[in-house]
């Protein structure tokens, strides 16, 4: 036979209580240097950069937001 537990004290069902976010500047300057690089190798030659310019893509896009975050 199965026991049922209780809960004695019930669930706060009220609009959370989170802190408001706020930017980091070091993550929005990281960002925007990211895109300034990628920006200098389209305009040095988009053809031979075009690999580096897949991985930077790449960074910001996925690994980058993943990893780093303002509220860390």
């Amino acid at each position: 036979m199965a026991k049922v537990f209780t809960i004695p004290v019930p669930p706060k069902l009220g609009p959370s209580r989170r802190r408001e976010r706020s930017s980091d500047p070091r993550y929005v300057d990281g960002q925007r240097l990211l895109v300034e690089a990628m920006k200098y190798l389209t305009q040095a030659d988009p053809v031979t950069n075009r690999a580096a310019i897949a991985l930077l893509s790449e960074h910001v896009r996925t690994r980058f937001r993943m990893t780093d975050s303002p509220l860390g």
